[in-house]
């Protein structure tokens, strides 16, 4: 569970006058005229800490904060996890994935294509995600969307005999089963250590997850790392799984997100699953991740 405050202080601190705006969509809201380089009041990160719960995707404009502020926010909500990418870590800051298609001297600066598939962050750990935080640094004037699928309304409207075919499932969870196919020139898929395969053995979870929070139930399963459901022969896990990705990406449960400069965007990934819809290759684009640790998913 987050902590209410980083400090007892932050009870004392003055509070910030801010909107929340939900979007139009079933998913998301932004957040207007909060400054994140300011610490939050006990009353302004409660405010925030259910507008995420509320809303599963929470928008931050015009925040300049320093990847130090970025990471003292994230803080607030619990243990951050650090990526088994390291090369692709900030100096100084290895709490932060720098998320970028830049190329330098030959050498990519960051993971260039992170969310090419539909993922929950980290689901593949023990201990995946509760949440993610992506702030704009560069952006293309072209392309570089993020799109969010609600895995609430997914399970809500999933149909009765896809709902009993699998509840009470679990499936297996893997960082490496798409992991060869980013491989290309600009290496942003290096060749893992043993040390590094370590960190990221397969796990499993159930398809079904309980908020740990609200108590909803989500489907928890992704194109990006989700690979078999236990206990299933090999093509009826496949199909099902391939059904149940189908309608967790319907239009009516995703959410479109088209960045703004200094965007911070937080994310449940108890809530939802996520796609990065690409730019092109000659233009820029690179923004800070912080992860943030969840609970076993049950």
């Amino acid at each position: 569970m987050p902590a209410a405050s980083q400090a007892s202080s932050s009870a004392y601190l003055a509070d910030q006058a801010f909107d929340i705006r939900p979007f139009a969509e079933k998913v998301g809201a932004e957040i207007i005229g909060l400054d994140l380089s300011r610490p939050l009041s006990d009353a302004d990160f409660a405010r925030v800490h259910q507008a995420h719960l509320d809303y599963h995707v929470a928008v931050f404009r015009d925040q300049h904060i320093t990847p130090q502020q970025q990471i003292d926010f994230s803080r607030r909500f619990g243990v951050l996890q650090i990526h088994v990418l390291k090369q692709f870590l900030l100096k100084n800051h290895p709490e932060i994935l720098i998320v970028s298609n830049i190329v330098e001297d030959g050498q990519p600066i960051g993971l260039g294509d992170a969310g090419k598939y539909w993922h929950s962050d980290l689901s593949y750990k023990e201990l995946p995600s509760l949440g993610s935080m992506l702030h704009a640094q560069e952006l293309p004037d072209e392309g570089g969307d993020t799109l969010f699928a609600n895995l609430h309304l997914a399970w809500d409207t999933l149909p009765h005999a896809l709902r009993e075919a699998v509840e009470g499932l679990s499936a297996v969870h893997s960082y490496t089963s798409r992991y060869s196919e980013g491989k290309n020139a600009a290496n942003w898929r290096p060749t893992l250590t043993s040390e590094q395969l370590a960190q990221v053995a397969e796990v499993t979870h159930p398809i079904v997850r309980t908020h740990p929070e609200t108590g909803r139930k989500a489907l928890f399963v992704s194109e990006g790392f989700t690979t078999r459901i236990v206990g299933l022969p090999e093509d009826e896990s496949r199909q099902l799984l391939d059904e149940l990705y189908a309608h967790s990406v319907r239009p009516e449960h995703v959410y479109r997100h088209q960045w703004q400069p200094h965007d911070l965007v937080f994310w449940d990934n108890r809530s939802l699953i996520h796609l990065a819809a690409g730019c092109p290759t000659e233009l820029r684009r690179k923004l800070f991740r912080t992860t943030i640790q969840g609970d076993a998913p049950f």
